[in-house]
């Protein structure tokens, strides 16, 4: 082709199946975007910050799949992409920044904006070019975007501005994608693993983001074995809905049996998990196999007895040509009821809720989650709004459920929420958001949403805290400081900004506030729900410094005078309204 290297670049990107480029442009871009207007092949998506661009396009690739781009101006836009980038690769999406870079003749000269992308980006990008001369532009270009697809993360693509409007040499704008391999354990690694599951009395399983594209075999794996189905956060949403063996999740966000059944089976199958909090995990005395793509995975949350690197489809597609069936159910039928039980001590502020104010966050989630679509997309800011998406909304076939789960980064959700509806226009995306996390990214970026009439359902957990780590600070012991902070009414400020405002105070007015919300289509809505600030939400399971820490830190804030706070939390925890 001719043109100059952007256009090259524009021209590849869009025929490796890019669509949307998110960021913002700046000098040492406009020949880039100039090009980027020039082709008319992918959308550019103009942010108000860099950040906001990059966690939507993490979601827009995470779900769809395909290669999207994010884009930022030498220096201080470079490094805005950074929290996202790093997202984009602990949640495995296939994002490519453009950043852009100063002249050639200024490289290393500590230029104004000048920044040295290998080593800034050496921690997020799987690979990182910086283009300094137009021969090496179709090269750089399709490393970058076979390592993206290919290696499911983030890369970069520095590029200075004259580079950028140089001639193209010619070459071919075509570039090959592979198909995804199959990727599953030896013969030998297989035959070992069925011997070890015949000869266990019990068997349990705990699956994680791995098992994205295996719920149908691991569940017909659980009914051959009988065995109680846990999963992580990031397999919520794979491995919860059809499946009479889901006993639900361990660890800080647990609930269900799931806990208990890992613990207490004789062998535990990892699929598809990196789960990092050890702690959950069983220790010697119950045998574990770890299956999975990433060899760097294995064994390093807790030691295993068998380590197969495998994708999980494939994996126990094979197993189940050769397991053999257990007829004993007595094991799974024990922690499927101990989960029903569970279920139903979660179920008591749900219950409760329309005659508790402030609003109960388990009532307004799980009315939020009756009332979705079937097919609707949730995101969760990184805090309390995990721990009532974790329990109280429930996935389905179709439904999707994602945040910051690995990186833990505050304020994703409205930007990932952005992401997901310019991919898959129309459809239902709800942002449950921290009023912290909204505050320090979404509320600007809801004019980008403005502007653009991207129906996007944003629900503000209002508490005027910092809500999880005021909990984190108990857990340890501490007296809850630097977490509170006062909010403006947002419905008012949204309306004021452009986007439907909705404020929620009466429980009694819960169901109507999110039906109102959920059935609007002409843009963005904020729904401020005022929620109660002591609201807190026990694991299936707590660790004895979890409980130790609770205990000092109530003691603490007694010695400190703030004993009406210990007795209003100490209320609304114990099922006493």
């Amino acid at each position: 082709m001719s043109g100059n290297v952007a256009d090259l670049l524009w021209e590849m990107l869009a025929n490796a199946g890019v669509k949307r480029c998110y960021g913002i442009v700046g000098d040492a871009l406009n020949p880039v975007i100039d090009a980027l207007r020039r082709s008319g092949r992918v959308e550019f998506i103009h942010v108000r910050h860099e950040e906001y661009g990059v966690f939507a396009a993490v979601a827009d690739a995470y779900f769809t799949g395909n290669p999207v781009v994010v884009c930022g101006t030498a220096g201080p836009g470079v490094t805005h992409l950074i929290n996202g980038l790093i997202d984009a690769r602990k949640e495995a999406a296939p994002v490519i920044a453009i950043a852009g870079d100063v002249e050639t003749s200024l490289i290393d000269t500590e230029a104004l904006e000048e920044l040295n992308p290998y080593q800034f980006f050496d921690t997020a990008s799987l690979y990182t070019g910086r283009l300094v001369n137009p021969e090496q532009a179709r090269p750089i270009i399709n490393t970058a975007i076979l390592t993206a697809i290919a290696e499911k993360g983030p890369t970069v693509i520095s590029i200075p501005g004259d580079v950028a409007a140089a001639d193209a040499p010619y070459h071919s704008a075509e570039i090959a994608i592979p198909n995804p391999p199959l990727l599953r354990p030896s013969d030998t690694d297989m035959d070992e693993l069925v011997g070890m599951i015949n000869d266990a009395k019990t068997v349990a399983i705990f699956g994680g983001d791995g098992c994205r594209y295996a719920h149908d075999e691991v569940v017909q794996l659980a009914e051959r074995l009988k065995a109680p189905v846990g999963y992580s956060f990031r397999g919520k949403q794979w491995l919860e809905h059809d499946n009479p063996n889901a006993v639900g999740m361990t660890g800080l966000l647990g609930y269900g049996g799931a806990y208990d059944a890992i613990q207490e089976a004789e062998l535990l199958l990892m699929l598809g998990t990196d789960f990092p909090f050890s702690e959950f995990l069983p220790g010697h005395r119950v045998k574990k196999v770890q299956i999975d793509k990433n060899p760097s995975h294995i064994g390093r949350r807790t030691n295993v007895d068998l380590a197969l690197v495998g994708d999980i489809k494939p994996t126990v597609a094979a197993l189940l040509k050769s397991v053999s069936d257990k007829s004993d159910t007595r094991f799974l039928d024990k922690h499927v009821a101990g989960t029903i039980s569970a279920h139903k001590v979660l179920q008591h502020y749900v219950e409760r809720g329309p005659g508790i104010k402030p609003i109960r966050p388990e009532f307004l989630a799980a009315t939020l989650s009756d009332l979705a679509s079937d097919d609707a997309m949730f995101f969760a800011d990184t805090g309390t709004a995990c721990i009532w998406l974790a329990r109280h909304v429930t996935g389905g076939r179709n439904r999707r459920l994602f945040g910051s789960f690995t990186w833990a980064s505050m304020a994703p959700a409205a930007p990932n929420a952005l992401g997901a509806q310019l991919a898959y226009p129309g459809r239902q995306t709800i942002a449950l958001c921290g009023d912290g996390g909204f505050t320090m990214l979404g509320l600007g970026d809801l004019l980008t949403q403005v502007q653009r009439k991207t129906p996007v359902v944003q629900i503000i957990l209002n508490n005027e805290s910092l809500d999880f780590v005021n909990i984190e600070q108990q857990e340890a012991g501490f007296v809850p400081f630097g977490v509170d902070f006062k909010n403006p009414n947002f419905a008012k400020v949204a309306e004021a900004m452009g986007a439907k405002g909705i404020r929620i105070e009466e429980p009694g007015d819960v169901r109507e506030g999110l039906a109102e919300a959920l059935a609007y289509k002409e843009g963005p809505v904020v729904v401020d729900a005022v929620v109660d600030p002591f609201a807190l939400s026990l694991p299936s399971h707590v660790p004895f410094h979890t409980a130790k820490g609770f205990t000092l830190s109530m003691a603490k804030q007694v010695w400190s005078g703030k004993m009406e706070n210990v007795i209003k939390e100490i209320e609304r925890n114990v099922r006493l309204v």
